[in-house]
């Protein structure tokens, strides 16, 4: 099986609606580099661009090199989350708690 890890930035790059020089300054690197990834398939990310590029395409690293993997799991999603949920203020953490405890009452 060929390596998946290009063609899945690829479409989570597309799905979230950024072009190659959007995601590639949000990882602190250049469109060509992402390019390579996407395209090419040679190139292989460091574990820390790797991470980089799975918090900004809001999945995990795990999915992104998991070649069996085509959709990723509940649980990979729910790290993604909470990831986004910790990054977040305090009043922030506290607004969203409210609106569960809300929504869990009735």
């Amino acid at each position: 099986m060929a390596n998946q890890l290009g063609p899945k930035i690829k479409e989570l790059r597309k799905d979230k609606g950024f072009t190659l020089e959007q995601l590639a300054e949000k990882i602190g690197s250049g469109k060509s580099y992402i390019w390579e990834i996407e395209n090419r398939g040679v190139k292989r990310p460091s574990a820390e661009k790797l991470t980089a590029i799975a918090q900004a395409l809001e999945t995990s690293t795990e999915f992104l090199i998991n070649n069996d993997m085509t959709e990723p799991t509940d649980e990979m999603k729910k790290a993604v989350f909470f990831r986004k949920f910790e990054s977040l203020g305090e009043d922030e953490q506290k607004k969203i708690e409210d609106i569960i405890n809300a929504w869990s009452k009735t």
